[in-house]
């Protein structure tokens, strides 16, 4: 059984654990281990994570048998056109296939449309298999950009949207 809770403050350095066993997995082959470790020290460090927090971040932790075993991060982005972004959706490699991620991507769907969503967009990495359980749960690619995130690296990505009704 999964069971979902709001993340508090206290959750951040589980976030930032579960970020760091994951990525390697999700990325490992997509891109270099130097890139991995930049990206993870500039989005998972506690600064920055309470930061978005304090922004309005919602983060969501999945856990199973008293386990965090994965979370969600979204926010609203453009309260004109409904618009909200799912920043950040990961689930630990040894709980892949096990429902997880649709659990924690619809009680985001659930509490944006609560919150009077109406779009959910995303970024995903044009290599990363994760496009195709985007695609699964209702997103289309709706443009590619090529962000580049400083050191030297880029993120190719798709940015993604679900039309919610």
């Amino acid at each position: 059984m999964i069971y979902l809770r709001k993340a508090k403050e206290e959750d951040l350095p589980i976030i930032k654990t579960i970020a760091e066993q994951t990525w390697p997995t999700a990325y490992g082959n997509i891109i270099s281990q130097a890139q991995i470790d930049f990206m993870l020290e500039k989005m998972y460090n506690k600064g920055e994570l309470l930061g978005q927090m304090l922004e309005g971040h919602h983060f969501i932790m999945a856990s199973e048998l008293k386990e965090d075993v994965g979370f969600a991060g979204f926010s609203a982005v453009n309260l004109e056109t409904k618009t909200f972004k799912l920043h950040k959706l990961y689930v630990l490699p040894k709980m892949h296939g096990k429902g997880v991620g649709k659990i924690l991507m619809n009680e985001v769907v659930s509490l944006v449309k609560a919150q009077g969503g109406e779009f959910l967009q995303l970024n995903v990495n044009r290599a990363n298999k994760a496009a195709n359980f985007y695609e699964k749960a209702g997103f289309k690619i709706k443009e590619t950009v090529d962000l580049d995130i400083g050191n030297g690296f880029y993120m190719n990505d798709y940015v993604m949207e679900r039309e919610l009704n």
